[in-house]
């Protein structure tokens, strides 16, 4: 199969005018109209009577948690619905010229950096989608019966999690747990503004990295850590309330960079897949790209009505989710720079965002204790998941990223030398990697401020095991590349480590 580049790939110009093209151009204007139209509602004001039209309208007067700003914003929202449904088009054409151009589209000028990033990321991002679209079609042509009895093993070893141990991991709430791809250390962020590497499952420190000065709010790894990627080069990123993004070393505990720019507030940071860049989300209301290896900012992206908290690149480099404290999610895309999709479907804010390995479904957690599984190519949420019954702190897939355990796929025993045991053993390894490679994406983990952490399955969304822990508020979650171990993070300021049963870390 060649593979495919940027040169090579063929531009259908019959595309645009497909009928799919046209439904989805047809599908994105009208949802723009609509908020155009909403943009221009007269609303009241007062709460009173915003609940009075509510009434009359036969919404609920209020929801859970709901505050005065987002019940107005329902109302509108409301009202868009019931206007576009009957066709009003009285309010668009009563708006004078001025109006109509104050409201019209417009761009921001990039940079030549931003130009070649592009590119790039497109030149990057297209093999890896050939490669993964080759698999898909390789795994959807397993008989039934093979995918029943992988689904039972994988299953019942996710249903065997037990908790391993807690350990304290700083003086305040730990914000955020990220395992190292090769799944031997475990990076911890804390409200102190302190970093930490810890030895897992030993659960021994590392290196304390010491470089922010207000609570860090998002710890993400080089996709190359601790496997290709020198110990003297960039290996980790972290984003704090102090406005930055520090860049670190496993060999120093001084940042290498600091990157500079948001106006407020850094949550959740993320590596995209080719170690090149680094995402950040802030309470500015952007999230931002930036070139790691010239520490500067490449693109600054608003998009979102109010603070921006997770951000998160799929799987093959195209893409970038972002989820925000306005209850929206968007998807963009890096090459061109438009929204792909937005993720409307919530009340309360996204605390976490996630991309299956599969590169077209999106899970995001959010303040009204759900969890969402979104499908790009329809352009739609798939299902909800009742997950908490408290907040839905964050939410990640198991990646299989790497070889499954070596003893996993030779066995525990000696090998022998003779010719038919070999073609045994070669027999069992090729099937623990399809195995391995069917388990990537199957089960995601979540984190609720109900104090617990559960396992799901991603096909069919059921809950597979519940994990108690010791605190009242889980704020974060992860699983380790190699199946093996799920760290929680608290905010009684530890972490806990879990483990299927019967299984040697």
């Amino acid at each position: 199969m060649t593979e495919l580049t940027l040169e090579s790939l063929i531009d259908d110009g019959n595309f645009l005018g497909s009928e799919r093209a046209r439904l989805e151009n047809k599908a994105i204007l009208d949802e723009l109209e609509r908020k155009k139209k909403a943009r221009s509602m007269a609303v009241p004001t007062d709460d009173n009577r915003v609940k009075a039209r509510l009434r009359e309208l036969g919404e609920p007067i209020t929801l859970f948690g709901e505050r005065q700003a987002d019940r107005r914003d329902r109302l509108i929202y409301v009202l868009s619905q019931i206007t576009a449904a009957r066709g009003d088009e009285i309010q668009m054409e009563e708006e004078s010229e001025e109006e109509s151009a104050d409201e019209e589209e417009f761009y921001t000028p990039g940079s030549l950096e931003l130009l070649e990033a592009r590119r790039h990321l497109a030149e990057y991002s297209l093999p890896r989608a050939q490669k993964r679209v080759a698999q898909q079609q390789i795994t959807s042509k397993l008989p039934l019966g093979c995918i029943i009895d992988l689904r039972k093993k994988i299953f019942a070893e996710v249903k065997r999690f037990s908790n391993l141990g807690s350990q304290i991991g700083d003086e305040r709430p730990i914000s955020q747990v990220r395992f190292s791809p090769n799944s031997k250390f475990l990076a911890t962020g804390s409200w102190s503004g302190t970093v930490k590497i810890w030895n897992v499952p030993a659960c021994t420190t590392s290196r304390v990295l010491r470089g922010h000065g207000d609570r860090v709010g998002g710890v993400a790894w080089h996709p190359q850590a601790t496997l290709t990627q020198g110990d003297g080069l960039v290996n980790l990123a972290s984003g704090a309330g102090d406005m930055s993004v520090n860049l670190w070393s496993l060999n120093s505990d001084a940042p290498l960079s600091v990157l500079k720019g948001h106006a407020d507030r850094v949550c959740r940071v993320a590596f995209h897949p080719s170690g090149n860049y680094v995402a950040s989300a802030s309470f500015d209301t952007t999230w931002r790209l930036w070139d790691v290896t010239t520490s500067t900012e490449l693109l600054l992206q608003e998009g979102h009505s109010k603070e921006v908290y997770s951000v998160e690149f799929q799987d093959d480099g195209s893409l970038v989710a972002s989820g925000g404290l306005d209850a929206i999610g968007r998807v963009w895309d890096l090459r061109t720079g438009r929204t792909a999709m937005v993720l409307d479907g919530h009340v309360q804010a996204i605390f976490g965002i996630a991309f299956s390995p599969n590169g077209y479904q999106i899970a995001t957690g959010a303040g009204d204790d759900t969890i969402r599984i979104w499908d790009i190519r329809s352009l739609k949420a798939l299902y909800t998941i009742p997950a908490h019954v408290s907040n839905v702190s964050d939410v990640r897939f198991f990646r299989g990223e790497c070889l499954p355990p070596m003893s996993t796929v030779r066995g525990n025993g000696d090998a022998a030398m003779d010719e038919d045991v070999d073609t045994s053993n070669d027999t069992q390894e090729e099937e623990t990697l399809d195995e391995w490679r069917y388990k990537s994406g199957l089960y995601f983990a979540s984190s609720g401020y109900d104090g617990f952490v559960k396992l799901w399955s991603a096909d069919d969304w059921q809950l597979l095991r519940t994990l108690t822990t010791d605190s009242g508020k889980v704020m974060s979650v992860d699983l380790s590349n190699d199946g093996c171990l799920l760290a929680s993070g608290t905010y009684n300021r530890n972490f806990q480590l879990y483990a299927p049963e019967e299984i040697a870390v």
